[in-house]
């Protein structure tokens, strides 16, 4: 889960990490009020999860609550790179001197995390990284040790951070890995770290990606989610503990495991080129598909208005197949119990431990919705052909 500057800001206060005061506003009267209550020169800035905000005209100066009201009013509604522009946040500012950048992140390639740190700051360090190798520190960090006092300065020294500001990066090291472990975060960046003319070294921008598998340990990270922005069809599988990510085809996918769903998704994608047919979404159901989950996910599919048609790519493993055709058969009718209204075809293929059997109680229940087709790339055709014409 990606947070938004003003909520990383708050993570970093409270793990005592260096951030300007200041608040977010949704409107341009709460931006003035926090303004005025600011004092003197202030920042507003687009609250979204893209970057390239400030050459977007989304992060301006303003001298006083007059100009932060006009500004505030400019930003909000404000479409960047797609996404709306809903908050801003307003700070104090702060002269700066020099500009670094310091961030730890899950290193997925390696399987351990990794230190990032630079002296050139207030650019995407992919750029430093190609343009000035030299300046860009990269430190595997063992997640059994940690990141205390002596590796911390061992990476400062690393990315040759000047004397004067040594021991405070040091101290925002430490501090920034305690974050992230107890946050059970997989990025925390701050692109600039500051140092301002005064020599103060200050946390001016802050980019968090939290762990949503770790949810069951941070109550308080619900709270972090925006929910007004996510997809109401992610929210409600959520709700049912389904694992479904929307996409922007017209072929609904259900499947029984990730690694089957994600071939579904290439086969359906490779069955609908040249007829406008794509997969609708990334439904995993998991191994027990009784009637109730396998209703729970036709609910959420056929919820879609995108979805004409859905494929039923299912490969018995633990839950025996005869187990998950009455699953299908139950599921419509619990459907229909509920006043759900399913017109939309169901291609469903059947492989694996009691696949006869399965098929049979397919045959049997004789739903006209139901297509069985017994090959997985017959049965992704099929889907693909049904959804291009609409029927």
């Amino acid at each position: 889960m990606d947070l938004y500057e003003y909520q990383g800001r708050a993570l970093f206060a409270k793990h005592g990490l260096p951030v300007l005061g200041g608040g977010v506003a949704e409107t341009p009267e709460e931006a003035r009020a926090i303004a005025e209550e600011l004092g003197g020169r202030v920042v507003i800035k687009a609250q979204v999860k893209v970057g390239g905000r400030g050459k977007a005209g989304g992060v301006k100066l303003a001298e006083g609550a007059d100009e932060a009201t006009s500004h505030a009013t400019n930003i909000l509604g404000m479409d960047i790179k797609g996404h709306t522009v809903h908050k801003v946040m307003v700070t104090t500012t702060a002269d700066i001197a020099e500009e670094y950048y310091f961030s730890y992140l899950l290193d997925r390639a390696n399987r351990t995390f990794l230190c990032i740190a630079s002296v050139a700051g207030g650019m995407e360090i992919e750029t430093v990284a190609h343009d000035a190798p030299e300046k860009v520190a990269k430190v595997a960090i063992d997640a059994a040790k940690g990141v205390d006092e002596a590796l911390a300065r061992a990476i400062v020294e690393q990315a040759q951070f000047p004397a004067d500001v040594a021991d405070q990066v040091v101290s925002i090291a430490v501090k920034l890995w305690q974050a992230f472990i107890a946050e059970d975060a997989t990025l925390v960046e701050v692109n600039p770290l500051a140092k301002t003319t005064d020599g103060t070294v200050l946390c001016l921008d802050a980019k968090v990606t939290l762990d949503e598998n770790a949810g069951f340990r941070h109550a308080d990270h619900e709270e972090l989610e925006d929910k007004a922005a996510a997809d109401p069809l992610e929210q409600a599988a959520k709700a049912k503990n389904l694992n479904y990510v929307k996409l922007d085809g017209n072929v609904g996918i259900i499947g029984n495991g990730a690694g089957l769903v994600m071939s579904t998704l290439d086969v359906v994608a490779y069955a609908g080129e040249g007829l406008g047919s794509k997969p609708a979404n990334f439904l995993d159901i998991g191994g027990g598909a009784s009637a109730q989950v396998m209703a729970n996910g036709l609910e959420i599919v056929l919820g879609d208005p995108d979805v004409k048609s859905v494929f039923v790519n299912v490969f018995g493993g633990i839950t025996a197949c005869d187990a998950v055709a009455n699953g299908i058969v139950q599921a419509l009718q619990l459907l229909k119990d509920r006043g759900e209204a399913v017109a939309k075809p169901l291609v469903v293929r059947l492989d694996g431990n009691n696949a006869e059997e399965g098929r049979r109680i397919l045959d049997d229940a004789a739903n006209p919705l139901i297509e069985r087709v017994d090959t997985m790339d017959g049965a992704a055709r099929r889907a693909a052909e049904l959804a291009a014409s609409g029927v």
